[in-house]
Protein backbone atom coordinates (compact mmCIF):
# COMPACT_ATOMS: atom_id res chain seq x y z
CA UNK A 1 0.00 0.00 0.00
CA UNK A 2 1.04 3.57 -0.64
CA UNK A 3 0.72 5.01 2.85
CA UNK A 4 1.22 8.79 3.28
CA UNK A 5 3.56 10.01 6.01
CA UNK A 6 0.72 11.60 7.94
CA UNK A 7 -1.02 8.21 8.19
CA UNK A 8 2.13 6.74 9.74
CA UNK A 9 2.23 9.52 12.33
CA UNK A 10 -1.51 9.25 12.97
CA UNK A 11 -1.26 5.48 13.47
CA UNK A 12 1.70 5.73 15.84
CA UNK A 13 0.01 8.60 17.69
CA UNK A 14 -3.19 6.58 18.10
CA UNK A 15 -1.24 3.61 19.48
CA UNK A 16 0.58 5.84 21.96
CA UNK A 17 -2.76 7.36 23.00
CA UNK A 18 -4.30 3.91 23.54
CA UNK A 19 -1.31 2.84 25.61
CA UNK A 20 -1.51 6.08 27.62
CA UNK A 21 -5.19 5.47 28.39
CA UNK A 22 -4.31 1.91 29.39
CA UNK A 23 -1.64 3.26 31.75
CA UNK A 24 -3.95 5.92 33.17
CA UNK A 25 -6.72 3.44 33.92
CA UNK A 26 -4.77 0.34 34.87
CA UNK A 27 -1.64 1.65 36.55
CA UNK A 28 -2.62 5.04 37.97
CA UNK A 29 -5.33 4.37 40.56
CA UNK A 30 -3.09 3.51 43.49
CA UNK A 31 -2.94 5.23 46.80
CA UNK A 32 0.47 6.03 48.20
CA UNK A 33 -0.36 3.92 51.22
CA UNK A 34 -1.56 0.77 49.49
CA UNK A 35 0.80 0.87 46.49
CA UNK A 36 0.08 -0.89 43.20
CA UNK A 37 -2.74 -3.39 43.08
CA UNK A 38 -2.67 -6.86 41.63
CA UNK A 39 -3.97 -7.23 38.09
CA UNK A 40 -7.32 -9.06 38.24
CA UNK A 41 -8.55 -11.70 35.78
CA UNK A 42 -11.73 -9.80 34.99
CA UNK A 43 -9.79 -6.62 34.30
CA UNK A 44 -7.33 -8.55 32.12
CA UNK A 45 -10.17 -10.18 30.17
CA UNK A 46 -11.83 -6.86 29.36
CA UNK A 47 -8.59 -5.24 28.23
CA UNK A 48 -7.51 -8.28 26.20
CA UNK A 49 -10.89 -8.26 24.43
CA UNK A 50 -10.57 -4.51 23.83
CA UNK A 51 -7.13 -4.82 22.20
CA UNK A 52 -8.25 -7.75 20.08
CA UNK A 53 -11.31 -5.81 18.91
CA UNK A 54 -9.16 -2.78 18.01
CA UNK A 55 -6.79 -5.00 16.00
CA UNK A 56 -9.67 -6.61 14.10
CA UNK A 57 -11.38 -3.27 13.39
CA UNK A 58 -8.06 -1.91 12.11
CA UNK A 59 -7.79 -4.93 9.81
CA UNK A 60 -11.22 -4.20 8.34
CA UNK A 61 -10.09 -0.60 7.88
CA UNK A 62 -7.14 -1.85 5.81
CA UNK A 63 -9.61 -3.97 3.82
CA UNK A 64 -11.75 -0.90 3.12
CA UNK A 65 -8.89 1.41 2.13
CA UNK A 66 -6.29 -1.05 0.83
CA UNK A 67 -8.26 -3.99 -0.52
CA UNK A 68 -8.69 -7.66 0.35
CA UNK A 69 -5.09 -8.66 -0.40
CA UNK A 70 -3.65 -6.07 1.97
CA UNK A 71 -6.17 -7.07 4.64
CA UNK A 72 -5.28 -10.73 4.19
CA UNK A 73 -1.60 -9.92 4.62
CA UNK A 74 -2.37 -7.92 7.76
CA UNK A 75 -4.47 -10.65 9.37
CA UNK A 76 -1.94 -13.36 8.44
CA UNK A 77 0.85 -11.23 9.92
CA UNK A 78 -1.17 -10.37 13.01
CA UNK A 79 -2.07 -13.99 13.75
CA UNK A 80 1.53 -15.10 13.19
CA UNK A 81 2.94 -12.40 15.47
CA UNK A 82 0.25 -13.04 18.07
CA UNK A 83 1.14 -16.73 18.02
CA UNK A 84 4.83 -15.92 18.43
CA UNK A 85 3.94 -13.54 21.26
CA UNK A 86 2.44 -16.44 23.20
CA UNK A 87 5.86 -18.09 23.06
CA UNK A 88 7.32 -14.75 24.14
CA UNK A 89 4.89 -14.70 27.08
CA UNK A 90 6.03 -18.17 28.11
CA UNK A 91 9.63 -16.90 28.40
CA UNK A 92 8.37 -13.82 30.31
CA UNK A 93 6.61 -16.29 32.61
CA UNK A 94 9.88 -18.11 33.25
CA UNK A 95 11.79 -14.85 33.80
CA UNK A 96 9.21 -13.49 36.23
CA UNK A 97 9.27 -16.81 38.08
CA UNK A 98 13.09 -16.93 38.13
CA UNK A 99 13.27 -13.46 39.72
CA UNK A 100 10.25 -14.06 41.99
CA UNK A 101 8.58 -10.79 40.92
CA UNK A 102 5.72 -9.92 43.33
CA UNK A 103 2.41 -10.26 41.52
CA UNK A 104 1.43 -6.64 42.12
CA UNK A 105 4.49 -5.49 40.14
CA UNK A 106 4.25 -8.02 37.31
CA UNK A 107 2.12 -5.82 35.05
CA UNK A 108 4.75 -3.06 35.29
CA UNK A 109 7.49 -5.48 34.25
CA UNK A 110 5.36 -6.67 31.34
CA UNK A 111 4.66 -3.09 30.26
CA UNK A 112 8.38 -2.31 30.09
CA UNK A 113 8.92 -5.54 28.17
CA UNK A 114 6.26 -4.61 25.61
CA UNK A 115 7.64 -1.10 25.12
CA UNK A 116 11.14 -2.51 24.59
CA UNK A 117 9.72 -5.08 22.16
CA UNK A 118 7.96 -2.34 20.17
CA UNK A 119 11.18 -0.34 19.90
CA UNK A 120 13.25 -3.40 18.95
CA UNK A 121 10.80 -4.50 16.29
CA UNK A 122 10.47 -0.99 14.90
CA UNK A 123 14.24 -0.91 14.38
CA UNK A 124 14.30 -4.36 12.79
CA UNK A 125 11.36 -3.51 10.51
CA UNK A 126 13.16 -0.42 9.21
CA UNK A 127 16.37 -2.39 8.65
CA UNK A 128 14.54 -5.33 7.08
CA UNK A 129 12.55 -3.13 4.69
CA UNK A 130 15.73 -1.40 3.53
CA UNK A 131 17.51 -4.75 3.07
CA UNK A 132 14.66 -6.13 0.96
CA UNK A 133 14.52 -3.01 -1.22
CA UNK A 134 18.28 -3.05 -1.77
CA UNK A 135 18.81 -6.80 -2.19
CA UNK A 136 15.92 -9.13 -3.10
CA UNK A 137 18.14 -12.17 -2.45
CA UNK A 138 17.76 -11.42 1.26
CA UNK A 139 14.66 -13.63 1.04
CA UNK A 140 16.97 -16.65 0.72
CA UNK A 141 18.69 -15.61 3.94
CA UNK A 142 15.42 -14.94 5.78
CA UNK A 143 13.90 -18.20 4.54
CA UNK A 144 16.90 -20.28 5.58
CA UNK A 145 16.98 -18.53 8.96
CA UNK A 146 13.29 -19.31 9.60
CA UNK A 147 13.75 -22.98 8.70
CA UNK A 148 16.79 -23.14 10.99
CA UNK A 149 14.73 -21.46 13.74
CA UNK A 150 11.93 -23.99 13.26
CA UNK A 151 14.37 -26.87 13.67
CA UNK A 152 15.95 -25.20 16.71
CA UNK A 153 12.56 -24.69 18.38
CA UNK A 154 11.76 -28.39 18.08
CA UNK A 155 15.25 -29.45 19.17
CA UNK A 156 15.22 -27.16 22.21
CA UNK A 157 11.71 -28.27 23.12
CA UNK A 158 12.67 -31.94 22.99
CA UNK A 159 15.77 -31.27 25.09
CA UNK A 160 13.80 -29.12 27.53
CA UNK A 161 16.29 -26.24 27.13
CA UNK A 162 13.63 -23.55 27.68
CA UNK A 163 12.64 -25.00 31.04
CA UNK A 164 16.23 -25.56 32.16
CA UNK A 165 17.63 -22.16 31.20
CA UNK A 166 18.40 -19.97 34.19
CA UNK A 167 17.17 -16.53 33.14
CA UNK A 168 18.34 -15.04 36.44
CA UNK A 169 21.94 -15.84 35.49
CA UNK A 170 22.11 -14.88 31.82
CA UNK A 171 25.16 -13.17 30.32
CA UNK A 172 23.54 -9.70 30.37
CA UNK A 173 22.45 -10.14 33.99
CA UNK A 174 25.94 -11.24 35.01
CA UNK A 175 27.45 -8.16 33.33
CA UNK A 176 25.14 -5.87 35.32
CA UNK A 177 26.13 -7.65 38.53
CA UNK A 178 29.80 -7.06 37.76
CA UNK A 179 29.24 -3.31 37.43
CA UNK A 180 26.75 -2.65 40.24
CA UNK A 181 25.85 -4.40 43.49
CA UNK A 182 22.36 -5.89 43.47
CA UNK A 183 19.92 -5.50 46.36
CA UNK A 184 18.55 -8.72 47.79
CA UNK A 185 14.93 -7.57 47.93
CA UNK A 186 12.49 -5.56 45.82
CA UNK A 187 11.99 -1.93 46.82
CA UNK A 188 8.66 -1.28 45.20
CA UNK A 189 9.06 -0.53 41.50
CA UNK A 190 12.38 1.28 42.03
CA UNK A 191 15.24 0.35 39.71
CA UNK A 192 17.97 1.58 42.08
CA UNK A 193 18.15 2.16 45.80
CA UNK A 194 20.77 3.50 48.20
CA UNK A 195 21.76 0.99 50.88
CA UNK A 196 24.43 1.60 53.51
CA UNK A 197 25.59 4.68 51.65
CA UNK A 198 26.05 2.88 48.32
CA UNK A 199 23.85 2.82 45.24
CA UNK A 200 22.45 -0.65 44.44
CA UNK A 201 20.35 -1.84 41.52
CA UNK A 202 17.20 -3.72 42.46
CA UNK A 203 15.94 -7.08 41.21
CA UNK A 204 13.37 -5.07 39.22
CA UNK A 205 16.14 -3.67 37.01
CA UNK A 206 17.60 -7.16 36.58
CA UNK A 207 14.22 -8.44 35.39
CA UNK A 208 14.01 -5.62 32.85
CA UNK A 209 17.51 -6.41 31.57
CA UNK A 210 16.59 -10.10 31.14
CA UNK A 211 13.35 -9.22 29.35
CA UNK A 212 15.10 -6.69 27.11
CA UNK A 213 17.57 -9.33 25.91
CA UNK A 214 14.67 -11.72 25.32
CA UNK A 215 12.84 -9.08 23.28
CA UNK A 216 15.91 -8.67 21.09
CA UNK A 217 16.03 -12.41 20.39
CA UNK A 218 12.32 -12.58 19.59
CA UNK A 219 12.55 -9.55 17.29
CA UNK A 220 15.25 -11.35 15.30
CA UNK A 221 12.90 -14.34 14.93
CA UNK A 222 9.60 -12.60 14.29
CA UNK A 223 10.48 -9.89 11.78
CA UNK A 224 11.74 -12.27 9.06
CA UNK A 225 8.57 -14.34 9.62
CA UNK A 226 6.20 -11.49 8.85
CA UNK A 227 8.30 -10.24 5.93
CA UNK A 228 7.66 -13.69 4.49
CA UNK A 229 3.96 -12.82 4.41
CA UNK A 230 4.14 -9.21 3.25
CA UNK A 231 6.79 -6.72 2.25
CA UNK A 232 4.58 -3.73 3.06
CA UNK A 233 6.37 -1.95 5.92
CA UNK A 234 3.13 -0.36 7.17
CA UNK A 235 1.39 -3.73 7.44
CA UNK A 236 4.46 -5.29 9.03
CA UNK A 237 4.61 -2.53 11.66
CA UNK A 238 0.90 -2.42 12.49
CA UNK A 239 0.54 -6.21 12.64
CA UNK A 240 3.48 -6.35 15.07
CA UNK A 241 2.26 -3.41 17.13
CA UNK A 242 -1.29 -4.73 17.53
CA UNK A 243 0.06 -8.19 18.37
CA UNK A 244 2.15 -6.66 21.18
CA UNK A 245 -0.46 -4.24 22.51
CA UNK A 246 -2.55 -6.04 25.08
CA UNK A 247 0.16 -8.64 25.61
CA UNK A 248 0.41 -8.05 29.36
CA UNK A 249 -3.36 -8.50 29.76
CA UNK A 250 -3.09 -11.73 27.77
CA UNK A 251 -0.30 -12.84 30.11
CA UNK A 252 -2.60 -12.80 33.14
CA UNK A 253 -5.32 -14.62 31.21
CA UNK A 254 -2.95 -17.33 30.01
CA UNK A 255 -0.84 -17.63 33.18
CA UNK A 256 -2.89 -20.61 34.32
CA UNK A 257 -2.69 -22.23 30.88
CA UNK A 258 1.01 -21.63 30.13
CA UNK A 259 2.08 -25.08 31.22
CA UNK A 260 -0.85 -26.74 29.42
CA UNK A 261 0.04 -25.46 25.95
CA UNK A 262 2.32 -28.46 25.54
CA UNK A 263 2.36 -28.41 21.73
CA UNK A 264 2.78 -24.67 21.20
CA UNK A 265 6.44 -25.07 20.21
CA UNK A 266 5.54 -27.63 17.57
CA UNK A 267 2.88 -25.35 16.09
CA UNK A 268 5.23 -22.37 15.98
CA UNK A 269 7.98 -24.44 14.38
CA UNK A 270 5.60 -25.60 11.64
CA UNK A 271 4.56 -22.01 10.94
CA UNK A 272 8.17 -20.79 10.87
CA UNK A 273 9.20 -23.60 8.50
CA UNK A 274 6.18 -22.94 6.27
CA UNK A 275 6.95 -19.23 5.99
CA UNK A 276 10.63 -20.02 5.42
CA UNK A 277 9.74 -22.25 2.46
CA UNK A 278 7.34 -19.57 1.20
CA UNK A 279 10.12 -16.96 1.26
CA UNK A 280 12.57 -19.19 -0.63
CA UNK A 281 9.94 -19.97 -3.28
CA UNK A 282 9.25 -16.24 -3.61
CA UNK A 283 12.97 -15.51 -4.01
CA UNK A 284 13.30 -18.19 -6.68
CA UNK A 285 10.28 -16.79 -8.51
CA UNK A 286 11.73 -13.26 -8.37
CA UNK A 287 14.96 -14.61 -9.90
CA UNK A 288 13.17 -16.13 -12.87
CA UNK A 289 12.85 -19.72 -11.65
CA UNK A 290 9.43 -21.17 -12.46
CA UNK A 291 8.23 -22.45 -9.10
CA UNK A 292 4.77 -22.23 -7.53
CA UNK A 293 4.22 -19.37 -5.09
CA UNK A 294 2.12 -19.66 -1.95
CA UNK A 295 -0.66 -17.08 -1.92
CA UNK A 296 -1.78 -15.09 1.10
CA UNK A 297 -5.09 -17.00 1.32
CA UNK A 298 -3.22 -20.30 1.59
CA UNK A 299 -0.83 -18.77 4.13
CA UNK A 300 -3.68 -17.49 6.28
CA UNK A 301 -5.41 -20.89 6.13
CA UNK A 302 -2.27 -22.77 7.15
CA UNK A 303 -1.44 -20.37 10.00
CA UNK A 304 -4.96 -20.40 11.48
CA UNK A 305 -5.26 -24.16 10.99
CA UNK A 306 -1.92 -24.99 12.61
CA UNK A 307 -2.52 -22.77 15.65
CA UNK A 308 -6.06 -24.06 16.11
CA UNK A 309 -4.93 -27.70 15.97
CA UNK A 310 -1.97 -26.91 18.27
CA UNK A 311 -4.09 -25.25 20.95
CA UNK A 312 -6.90 -27.81 20.83
CA UNK A 313 -4.47 -30.74 20.87
CA UNK A 314 -2.56 -29.18 23.78
CA UNK A 315 -5.69 -28.71 25.88
CA UNK A 316 -6.94 -32.22 25.08
CA UNK A 317 -3.53 -33.71 25.93
CA UNK A 318 -3.35 -31.97 29.31
CA UNK A 319 -7.03 -32.38 30.20
CA UNK A 320 -7.44 -34.03 33.56
CA UNK A 321 -3.69 -33.99 34.23
CA UNK A 322 -2.52 -32.13 37.37
CA UNK A 323 -0.80 -28.82 36.58
CA UNK A 324 2.35 -29.96 38.36
CA UNK A 325 2.63 -33.00 36.11
CA UNK A 326 2.16 -30.95 32.95
CA UNK A 327 4.67 -28.27 33.88
CA UNK A 328 7.27 -30.73 35.06
CA UNK A 329 8.64 -31.07 31.56
CA UNK A 330 6.34 -29.22 29.23
CA UNK A 331 4.54 -32.49 28.51
CA UNK A 332 1.31 -33.85 29.85
CA UNK A 333 2.91 -37.19 30.50
CA UNK A 334 4.87 -35.62 33.32
CA UNK A 335 8.30 -36.50 31.97
CA UNK A 336 11.04 -33.90 31.96
CA UNK A 337 12.78 -31.52 34.22
CA UNK A 338 11.97 -29.07 36.97
CA UNK A 339 8.89 -26.88 37.09
CA UNK A 340 8.94 -23.20 37.85
CA UNK A 341 7.68 -23.06 41.44
CA UNK A 342 4.10 -21.87 41.58
CA UNK A 343 4.75 -19.60 44.55
CA UNK A 344 7.30 -17.62 42.55
CA UNK A 345 4.56 -16.25 40.38
CA UNK A 346 2.97 -14.62 43.43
Amino acid sequence: MDVPTWVWFATIGAMVAILAVDLAIVDHPWSKKSGPKEFGMKQAAWWAAFYMAVAVIFGFGIWYFGGATAAGEYFAGFITEKSLSVDNLFVFYLIIGAFAVPKKYQHEVLLVGIVIALIMRGIFIAVGAQAINAWSEVFYLFGAFLIYTAVKIVRDHMKGDDENEDYSDSFAVRMVRKVWPVADDYHGAKLTVRLKGRRHVTPMLMVIVAIGVTDLVFAVDSIPAIFGLTQDAYIVFTANAFALLGLRQLYFLLAGLMDRLVYISWGLSIIMAFIGVKMILHALHENGVHVPEIGIAASLTVIIGVMTVTIVASLLKSRGVPKEAVSAGGDADGGGDEDVPADRMN
